[in-house]
Parts: C-alpha cells; structure tokens; sequence
C-alpha cells in the first residue's frame, strides 16, 4: 500500500460539514492553550464523535473504518507489533490477507507511525481507521500478562529452590525493582488493570499456590505456581503495606499505592491465615476516571429524576444498601459528585476512601488509634457541615449520631447490608436506633445490585433452557415475550465469558407520610404490607426483567439476581 497522504483533520471534518468554521477556530485556539490533539479537544467538546472523526477519515483515505468492538481480534498477529510501538503509534495488527498485514490506526495519515510500522513487522501492510478508545481497549487485551506472569513465577520459583530467602531484606537493598518477587508483583498489577479486574485473589494450597482474579463480579483463574512462592509474595505484600511481616497467625490490613502505566493505583491488602500459609486478597482502586455520573448508572428515567431531587434537600437520611460488591458506593459518590458545588460543605467518613472528589473533606477511619466511625462523626458535626457521607452504618452509634444529624438540618447519605428497601428499617431499629428516629429521619431508600452486561461484540439470539423457561413463566413471563434475549458466545473482547462491564438494577423507596406512619406502627407486618404495595411492579427484579427484555443482560443473570432478592 502507499504512503498515506497528510491531511488536515479540522479542514476535512469542516469539508465534510461535520463541524463549522467558527467550531473550527474555536477548538483551534484550546488545541493551541492545552497542546492537546485537535481530534481529542474537538470529542471533549461533544461537537463530533470519536467515531464520526475515524468515518471522515476512512472517506477522504478511502481505506475502510473498522469497528473493534465487534472484531475478534488474533493475539499471535498483534504481538507482531511490540506493545511499546502499538501504544506509541496508536496502532493494532488486525488480520492477514493474501500475504499482507491490515493493521488499526486511530491516526493513518502519521507518516513516520506507518513507515515504522512497516519496519518492525517487515511485511506490506494495509491500513485501517479504528477509534483511539476501541484501540486502547483492544491493545489491552491483546498484550495479556499471562505467560510473563507464569514465566517470573517459575524464575521466582528457581531462585528460591529449596532454601528459605528473607525477601524482607529486599525492602533497603540496591536493584530491588530487578527481583523477581518485586517484577512479579507489578506484572500482576498491570495484567489486572488491563482487563478491568477488581481484585486479585492469592491462595496458597497444599502444593500450588492458585492466583485468580475477579472480574465483573465473577471469578476467573489467572495461573498457579508453586506454593514455595506463595511466602515471598506475601512478604513483599506485607512491606509495601506496612503490615507487620513478622505476624502469621492473625489476620491483617493494610494499603499500598502502585503506578500502572502512568496511572495510579491504591490497593487494599487482606491478609488471612488458611491451612497451607496466608491468603492475600486485594482490591484495586484506579484514581483516575473511576467515578460515575448518576445518568450513567442505569437507573429507570423516573427515579433518577426522584432521586435527584430528593438528593437537593437539605436534610434528612438517603440510604443505600444492597450485599459487598453491589456498586453502593459508587452511587453514593455519584449523587456526592452531583451536588458537590461551592456552596455545600461536604464531609466523608470512609473505611477506606475509595475516590478521591475535589472539594470534598474526605476522612479514612482508623480502629488502631480509636478513630471510628462514631468518633469521626461527631467531629464532623463540629466542622458544620451541610452534607455527609457515613461510609457504613457498622453499630448501633454511628447509627443513631448519623440519624440524629439528618433529623437537625444535615443531609446524611450511607450504605446498610440489607436485602432489599423494605426490610432496611428493621434492621435500623434491630441494631437499636429507636424506631420514632428511624421512621422521621430516613427519606428515601435505594437497593441495587449489578448485573453483567451481555458482550456487544458477541452478542446472539437465546433460547432459554427448559429450567430457565419453567422460571419464566412462574415468573409471569410468557414465551411470546422472550424473542428480546440474548447471550454472548464468547469472544477475545469479553476474554470469552461472554459478558462486558456491569450494569446496575435498582428499587427505591421514597418514605411518603402512609410509609412514615406505618415504621412508626409497631407491628412490623403492616409497614411491610405498606411498603410491598408502593414497590408493586418497581422492584429489583421488575427493573433486571426489563434489562433482560431489552437484550442488555442474560436469563442466568437475572435468575441470579432473583435468587438473592426472593424469600
């Protein structure tokens, strides 16, 4: 293929009508303040898509546009590239064809990009248009980990042989970065980060030690090794977490903060002693673009228009529950993030802080010096606050000094580990919050749960199982409405499970004056009757049926879903 010719980006999407003249100048004079790329200041400013840029291009290079989102991509054909160069140039090899290799530019007009290109693979290659973003993603999973981390594991595994190394000792020495404990540890990090796992799991058993990560919420294994290795990691775990490395027999906590790919990461470290050695489990917190605006969350049109208004008032208590890991925080940060303005002094009292948000007074509690939630709290009451955000509502005080603050002017957000909106008031009053405070403070309750999403680059028709079918139709769901479903197969987007990134379902219940009454009634019963009625048609399930109706998630996501919510 020829060289492509240089074209200028903002002349050809002003030819193409794409953009005006005057957007034109406009972005041209915050390319030339921020030196960012002009295709970039011009998607920031929602004039144009990523997508609609990569189309002009492919029309004027008359070279097709490929969408990656539903190319299978073949991971021997794009290690052909090296990863620095691939993420250099913004550049993925796709296929081959008669010979030729037809190789993914975010950018095809870079001469000195596809001169290289053409250099380090030493073949003719063909260009394609894709998105920086889909590329990203694509170079992401195309670069695994997998046989870097197994390769170290074994070199780590050889080093040790059969005699005990104090890796401890590694912490002050000179070339520590060059260890393969160390180089082990941040291979794993990035592997991680790449395919979006939320923690990493390490188990020593009674011979290998099995290292998985979650992913989506569901478990998948990463390699395993042998269990000699299983101390060393432990031990470096232990130093760059601050936890005592000489303590085997107690559980432990601690955090750490690493750099993948020039982004950072905190990660929270959980030590726990098993059978065959200390299991270590962490949770990966990026610090960037982790947060989630409320229209993004999925919630139904209506109740996000509810709950923002209710999140506006200037007291009272939003309550959020639902089990570990259904996404309650993120929502609570969300509605942080949408009334965070100069006029609200905002605090946080957070076991551990999980975003960082600007303009927010964020405190992490501390159980080793007594810094507990119902100490940091009513210090925080003393800062005159308008809004805060009590992590989780762990004991009776921390409960009672949180309802008390929403009932004299605060607006109070938490998170409880209930089942559903109904049943979070009694556990309000089972851990001894008098049932008059719970019933005048608490607005609104919000439960949710995460469903995956069915993969869009794999996506296909489904016909339900003879068990799915059966709980169907108890559900009241007849045949003639099951032609929306659909499941992934399985494809190199999704690592082949399917599925790709989480949605949330949600219930909410607004504590109107007849739902008010009926908490302050004694009999629980009749505020349950109350409460089931105004849910009637608008719960966790109703809302995960209609995302299943619309192809968004599967029928085994839902049973899921289902089988967590029910009696």
């Amino acid at each position: 293929m020829a060289r492509p010719e240089k074209i200028r980006l903002g002349d050809l999407l002003v030819q193409q009508q794409l953009i005006t003249l005057d957007q034109l100048k406009m972005v041209l004079d915050q390319q030339r303040i921020s030196g960012r790329k002009l295709g970039r200041v011009l998607v920031d400013n929602k004039l144009v898509t990523e997508e609609q840029i990569s189309e002009a291009l492919a029309r004027q290079l008359n070279i097709p546009y490929i969408n990656l989102k539903f190319f299978n991509i073949n991971h021997d054909l794009v290690r052909l590239l090296p990863e620095n160069q691939a993420r250099r140039f913004r550049s993925i090899v796709l296929e081959e064809r008669n010979g030729m290799l037809q190789v993914g530019m975010a950018d095809p007009t870079d001469l000195t990009a596809f001169d290289q290109i053409s250099q380090i693979v030493k073949r003719d290659i063909n260009l394609a248009v894709v998105t920086e973003g889909q590329l990203l993603e694509c170079i992401d999973r195309g670069y695994r980990r997998t046989d870097e981390i197994t390769g170290l594991a074994k070199e780590l595994s050889e080093d040790l042989g059969d005699s005990y190394v104090d890796f401890g000792a590694l912490a002050g020495s000179a070339g520590v970065e060059e260890a393969p404990v160390v180089k082990l540890l941040q291979t794993m990090f990035e592997d991680a980060t790449q395919i979006r796992a939320s923690d990493i799991h390490i188990e020593p058993q009674e011979t290998r030690v099995v290292i998985r990560f979650r992913i989506d919420g569901q478990m998948h294994l990463q390699m395993e090794a042998d269990n000699k290795i299983a101390p060393a990691l432990v031990l470096r775990l232990k130093l760059m977490s601050g936890l005592d490395i000489s303590e085997k027999r107690l559980p432990q906590d601690g955090r750490l903060h690493v750099r993948v790919r020039d982004h950072g990461v905190d990660v929270r470290v959980a030590t726990c002693p098993t059978q065959y050695g200390e299991a270590v489990v962490m949770r990966l917190l990026r610090q960037d673009g982790g947060m989630v605006s409320l229209e993004k969350l999925g919630m139904p049109p209506d109740m996000l228009k509810r709950f923002r208004e209710i999140i506006r008032r200037s007291s009272g208590m939003v309550l959020v529950t639902g089990p570990t890991g259904s996404g309650k925080t993120t929502t609570l940060y969300a509605a942080l993030e949408e009334i965070n303005t100069i006029d609200q002094k905002i605090i946080t009292v957070e076991d551990p802080v999980e975003y960082r948000l600007p303009g927010i007074n964020q405190v992490q509690v501390n159980e080793k010096i007594d810094l507990t939630f119902a100490r940091v709290l009513r210090s925080a009451l003393r800062q005159d606050p308008d809004v805060i955000l009590v992590g989780e509502m762990r004991d009776a005080e921390t409960a009672q000094i949180g309802l008390r603050a929403a009932m004299t002017g605060h607006l109070v957000f938490s998170t409880l580990h209930t089942r559903d909106t109904a049943g979070t008031l009694f556990r309000l009053v089972d851990m001894g919050v008098p049932r008059f405070m719970v019933a005048s403070s608490v607005q609104v309750i919000l439960a949710q749960r995460l469903l995956r999403r069915v993969c869009s680059s794999c996506a296909q028709p489904y016909e339900p199982t003879p068990q799915e079918a059966e709980w169907l139709r108890a559900e009241g769901l007849a045949p003639d409405r099951w032609e929306g479903f659909l499941s992934g197969r399985g494809c190199s987007y999704c690592n082949g499970t399917g599925y790709h990134g989480r949605v949330g379902v949600y219930e909410m219940l607004e504590m109107d004056r007849a739902l008010t009454e009926a908490a302050a009634h004694e009999s629980s019963v009749h505020f349950m009757q109350v409460a089931r009625e105004h849910m009637r048609g608008k719960t966790i399930l109703d809302h995960a049926m209609e995302m299943m109706r619309q192809g968004r998630t599967s029928v085994a996501e839902v049973m899921r879903v289902s089988n967590q919510v029910e009696d």
